[in-house]
């Protein structure tokens, strides 16, 4: 299968190689079988010692969910600034929700568009484009104001929806990136740490916010109502909230080059392009620790002998039909509703639980003030304490046990847990009091990110075949989107359901609220069987006991010609 390696030949410097890149590469060079490549390409990814190019990836990767993250939780905190600017104090539940939803929204035609684009395109060619679209955004909102022929809540809404376009591409793209460089071993760790970045924006956001509001103390706290708050204070609102969500851009800029200049997944270049030589040489090159593809003279060094002339068995080229016949089976179909229908289930609970968040501040000590500095320090501060109690410590929990318990069941028990705590607030939301209800709360939060919020992302970037991987990721992503929508939209009118006809306080329907949210769960725990065990499995491994995918590097020279019926390259 391969010739002796030429002594000399060792001594070759490849172009632009340095000395880890050029023994990497002409280890491959001397090799006549592409398939011998293959293999060796995928082994050392796969069986690579975790090192500082996995860190590398797992901040690149990251930084868009913190930035993700940081947009997100930045508009929460920021509406309460904009409220003074614009509103005396006070916007329209209706306005707030279109202005929280149209990220949501955007989110979703993100998701389903780079999911497709990735598989069609490839990973490189767009890999870094959603981050130009969220920092553009960025700072369009940062710069917008009110006119006479402008509608602030309009522009707003449009700037957020683009916005939100970004932050979906992200979730397919950086899932996709990091799963196909990670090594088997650490996969889901790697994986796991590139979503835990979300929990690190939300802090950040916390902590911008903050420092904002005590920079501008002295023109705040003059203002005992919102109706006081004129002049200095309204000026010094609306600085607030330009630099709360403009410096939500700053990580995105800082990973951009990284991003842009990433080469491209050898497994897509293997499994859908089909170039052995190319995916050896990027392969070599990424692990080297260097950016981008490799270069031409480097490719054409692992096509220095003559190709092997036997036939090899490749999946079927990405196609719509193709993608419809192969989830049209219900074994394969099966695995698509287990990613998307658990991550939609998780999702309506995920952001419906936001529905508790004033009534745990308050319990916490940090409920909302007349007095403008301290409402708005009060919502920060108890923000972040939420924050640190249980998302944090929960994403990094799910890191640290993954590759060891597996995907399944993290899933499995957090939905578990998830509804076990839900009916309590549902049922005995009115018996279990403020500090009983805070602590399911942070409770519910942690088993929320060490348990399905974490392996919803990871799962779809594991299971399915290259061709298909980013695309069904989206579409598993989108759901969840959706699912966020409805429960910000349809679910969260519902806590006020018939509370003034009944002559009854505000919120409540809340508990009600909870319990529909526990039958979510529910349904979420019934789906996760769904999904197949990934843990400590290559994704050829994956597809083939799966999808049925044939890994060709592993036929010998008879089974190729024997599988005369499969497609042929």
């Amino acid at each position: 299968m391969s010739a002796e390696k030429n002594p000399a030949e060792a001594n070759v410097k490849t172009a632009g190689g340095n000395a880890a890149f050029h023994n990497y590469l002409n280890d491959f060079s001397h090799i006549d079988d592409p398939l011998e490549r293959r293999r060796l390409a995928l082994e050392k990814i796969d069986q690579a010692s975790f090192g500082w190019y996995h860190i590398r990836a797992i901040t690149v990767a990251g930084v868009g969910f913190l930035t993700d993250a940081y947009d997100i939780f930045a508009i929460n905190l920021g509406l309460a600034m904009i409220a003074y600017v614009y509103w005396g104090g006070s916007i329209p539940s209706s306005t707030s929700t279109l202005l929280k939803v149209s990220t949501s929204v955007g989110t979703v035609i993100g998701q389903l568009g780079f999911g497709f684009l990735a598989d069609v395109v490839g990973r490189k060619k767009i890999y870094g484009l959603e981050l130009i679209i969220m920092i553009a955004a960025t700072i369009a909102q940062c710069v917008i104001g009110t006119s006479p022929a402008i509608n602030f809540t309009a522009i707003m809404t449009f700037f957020r929806i683009i916005q939100g376009i970004g932050i979906g591409g992200d979730y397919p793209m950086s899932s996709v990136i990091s799963s196909e460089f990670a090594t088997t071993k650490w996969r889901g760790a790697i994986m796991g740490a590139v979503f835990a970045n979300q929990g690190w924006g939300q802090l950040c956001a916390g902590l911008v916010a903050l420092i904002c509001v005590a920079a501008y103390k002295d023109e705040l706290i003059v203002a005992n109502t919102a109706k006081e708050c004129t002049g200095d204070c309204i000026k010094a609102c609306d600085q607030m909230w330009r630099i709360l969500i403009g410096l939500g851009c700053v990580p995105g800029v800082i990973a951009l080059y990284y991003r842009l200049t990433i080469p491209e997944s050898p497994r897509y270049t293997l499994d859908v392009e089909y170039d052995l030589e190319k995916a050896a040489a990027d392969s070599g090159k990424f692990s080297s620790g260097q950016h981008g593809n490799a270069d031409q003279e480097a490719v054409e060094q692992l096509r220095v002998t003559e190709r092997v002339t036997a036939e090899v068995v490749q999946p079927p080229k990405a196609s719509f039909k193709d993608f419809t016949t192969h989830f049209g089976q219900w074994r394969h179909f099966k695995i698509l509703l287990g990613t998307a229908g658990s991550w939609f289930m998780l999702d309506v609970a995920y952001y419906g639980l936001g529905l508790n968040t004033a009534t745990i501040l308050q319990t916490i000590g940090y409920a909302s003030s007349k007095n403008v500095y301290h409402s708005l320090y009060n919502s920060a501060a108890g923000n972040l304490i939420l924050i640190c109690a249980g998302s944090i410590p929960g994403y990094w929990f799910s890191v640290a046990t993954i590759d060891f318990i597996g995907r399944k069941p993290i899933q499995i028990g957090g939905f578990f847990l998830l509804t076990v705590i839900l009916c309590i607030i549902g049922f005995g939301y009115n018996k279990v009091g403020e500090h009983g209800l805070l602590g399911l709360y942070v409770i519910a939060q942690f088993f929320q990110n060490f348990g399905p919020n974490t392996t919803t992302f990871i799962v779809p970037g594991e299971c399915y075949p290259t061709r298909y991987r980013s695309t069904a990721h989206g579409i598993s992503a989108a759901c969840g989107k959706v699912g966020a929508i409805i429960a910000q939209t349809a679910l969260g009118t519902l806590i006020d359901h018939n509370c003034a006809r009944d002559g009854k306080k505000k919120n409540c329907w809340l508990p009600h609220v909870m319990e529909i949210f526990a039958l979510f769960m529910l349904v979420g725990l019934f789906l996760s069987f769904l999904i197949p065990e990934t843990k400590r499995k290559t994704l050829e491994e994956i597809a083939e006991e799966v999808h049925g995918e044939v890994d060709p590097s592993k036929l010998n020279r008879a089974e190729k010609y024997e599988s005369s019926d499969d497609h042929i390259v």
